[in-house]
């Protein structure tokens, strides 16, 4: 008889915190947390004030069968768990005066629905490498950043800020606000890679390889170019077509 073998799990269970008052202790002291997930069976005073604190936090909060949890764990959960950050989210409203006090030309990488941790982790290492300032990732659609994350990113997820937000449209009207021009990497692009200006305030934006950036998110960029290709493989790895971007931007800004 053949019997299927357990899949691994590739929790950190020292990174969980369970229950409703370590919940709401964690949050009140200012930990950072990655994720909670709530329980649809808990309903009345508990999930509104986990509600409003969430969003006052910038936390995403997830709404999930009542099994999910205890699939997780088998701890007195009481239908909350919460995972701990293996970094520190910051807000991009907080960073971006920063780099301007320093008399620096913003340079930042805004990823659209990379969900792969190995990715997320290369182009973290790629873009502290070349100066960037700042990622800007969305609360969904994009890859935890855990301990194989900052394994392949060789820490530099720890120290380049990572701004996290519930909308990547709204980040980027702020970054245009602030007079940042927006970028997106796509293959209909007109303008190709060394044609743009990126000696001047500027936001690189990285879709998934699968979809490429979402189309409301590239409605609101100031162009779309695209990597000059000679072969006939359609598109590179993100991670390999960000390392690019990046090196163009910075041969610019020093006059490689």
């Amino acid at each position: 008889m053949h019997y299927k073998k357990a899949k691994k799990s590739n929790i950190d269970k020292d990174k969980l915190i369970y229950g409703r008052h370590p919940i709401m202790d964690s949050i009140h002291n200012g930990m950072s947390i990655d994720k909670i997930m709530l329980s649809q069976a808990v309903k009345g005073d508990y999930e509104k004030e986990l509600r409003t604190l969430c969003k006052e936090r910038n936390i995403p909060l997830h709404i999930v069968p009542k099994d999910r949890i205890s699939n997780i764990t088998q701890k007195n959960h009481q239908g909350v768990l919460g995972f701990l950050s293996y970094i520190e989210y910051q807000l991009i409203e907080d960073v971006f005066p920063l780099i301007y006090e320093k008399g620096e030309v913003p340079l930042v990488v805004v990823l659209d629905s990379i969900t792969d941790v190995r990715n997320m982790g290369a182009i973290a290492r790629s873009a502290e490498a070349m100066g960037a300032h700042a990622l800007i990732v969305p609360f969904k659609k994009t890859a935890q950043i855990n301990a194989e994350a900052l394994k392949t990113s060789a820490g530099a997820l720890s120290k380049i800020p990572v701004c996290r937000t519930a909308s990547l449209g709204n980040a980027i009207d702020y970054l245009l606000m602030n007079g940042v021009q927006v970028v997106a990497a796509d293959l209909r692009g007109k303008e190709m890679l060394d044609e743009l200006d990126m000696t001047m305030p500027t936001a690189i934006v990285m879709g998934a390889e699968d979809e490429g950036v979402r189309p409301h998110i590239l409605r609101k960029a100031t162009s779309w170019f695209k990597i000059p290709m000679m072969g006939t493989t359609d598109s590179f790895n993100v991670s390999v077509a960000a390392g690019i971007v990046l090196y163009e931007a910075i041969r610019q800004r020093i006059k490689l």
